[in-house]
């Protein structure tokens, strides 16, 4: 067995440097094989150490992987007649599952095999049922069967845990960002509630009424999913903010620098900062507001350098670690994902932990 793991195409060795690196600090030790500009990884070990990496590691936790399966077989001369058959029988020892899941991978080539996903779909479900290895209607608490088309004869069958994948073929949610959103920005924000907040956590830490403020808020795209959610947005940016934005009543625009901006009163229940900054600046000013307890939550984006992208990645999260802990700040979670809608950045989420009881 060994680990296929989908990744922003372009990021395929920040992928193998951060499973590589976990892996490792499990005591599982194998190698990598990549091909630029694919999307993909997989990492090669022994057949029992495949299977505990799935449950062990985190997805939520890899910043540049987007889904992990475990692959139990390659199959690269799939009969075109019968593509079903040979799928089926190397899924013969997987426990039952509850869905299927048919990907490719997110580039253009992997894409134009979507009508073939779409195509095989139901006889395959019928098949794997047929043979009692799919539930006759999805489950959700049991592994999901993965399979990922490379071109019409070849694809890569495996399986995830319920309890440890994105919840997403191919780790790619769909994102609905707010009518009239003034950039496409607005689609990281909605997709970084959307995948960072815990589903669980989702309602107290998101509802109508909170007080936000967007830091480099022009023309608003961040601020319009904030007013989306209800919220009241102070929008901090030197530049105009969107006319319909405005219109709401629940934005207030002050022309002034986000690097200086500090609200009158601690009422700051969301902080959100997409500044074109060095990253090192943003994350400080970050750590500055929650030190300071200006906010209870905070979303934003670090640009990421052009080399030594993983590396980078890990400097920026140790820093604001270790600015926290001189602090004596506890009682916090940090997290960073590269987002679907990211591009050369990651999404930090940087939040006090919720009271229990």
């Amino acid at each position: 067995m060994s680990v296929v793991l989908h990744c922003r195409a372009g990021f395929e060795g920040e992928c193998a440097a951060e499973i590589q690196e976990r892996a490792a600090s499990l005591g599982v030790y194998g190698y990598c094989k990549t091909q630029p500009e694919s999307a993909l990884v997989i990492f090669e070990c022994k057949t029992e150490e495949g299977d505990h990496l799935a449950r062990k590691i985190p997805v939520s936790d890899l910043v540049f992987t987007r889904q992990l399966f475990v692959k139990v077989a390659e199959l690269n001369q799939l009969p075109l007649e019968d593509r079903i058959t040979p799928m089926v029988d190397a899924l013969k020892e997987v426990q039952l599952a509850g869905r299927l899941w048919l990907e490719t991978s997110d580039t253009n080539d992997g894409r134009a095999l979507s009508p073939l996903c779409k195509k095989i779909s139901r006889p395959f479900e019928t098949a794997l049922r047929d043979a009692g290895l799919l539930t006759a209607e999805p489950v959700l608490n049991r592994p999901v069967i993965h399979v990922l088309f490379r071109s019409t004869h070849a694809a890569l069958v495996g399986y995830s845990y319920s309890y440890n994948h994105a919840p997403y073929p191919m780790g790619i949610p769909r994102v609905r960002t707010p009518k009239g959103a003034p950039s496409r920005s607005a689609a990281k924000l909605a997709e970084g509630f959307k995948v960072m907040i815990p589903e669980s956590e989702f309602e107290k830490r998101v509802s109508s009424g909170m007080n936000a403020v967007d830091l480099g808020a022009c023309p608003g795209g961040w601020t319009s999913v904030l007013v989306y959610h209800g919220m009241m947005v102070a929008a901090v940016d030197n530049g105009p903010m969107d006319a319909g934005l405005m219109e709401t009543g629940q934005v207030r625009h002050y022309q002034e620098d986000g690097f200086s901006f500090l609200p009158k009163k601690k009422n700051v229940r969301w902080l959100v900062c997409d500044m074109v900054e060095k990253p090192v600046r943003v994350a400080h000013l970050m750590a500055d507001w929650f030190i300071g307890e200006w906010c209870h939550d905070a979303m934003f984006n670090l640009k990421l350098p052009m080399k030594k992208r993983y590396a980078a990645v890990q400097q920026y999260l140790q820093a604001l670690h270790e600015r926290l802990s001189e602090a004596e700040v506890r009682g916090y979670e940090l997290s960073a994902k590269h987002l679907y809608h990211d591009r050369e950045e990651i999404t930090v989420y940087l939040r006090k932990k919720l009271k229990t009881g």
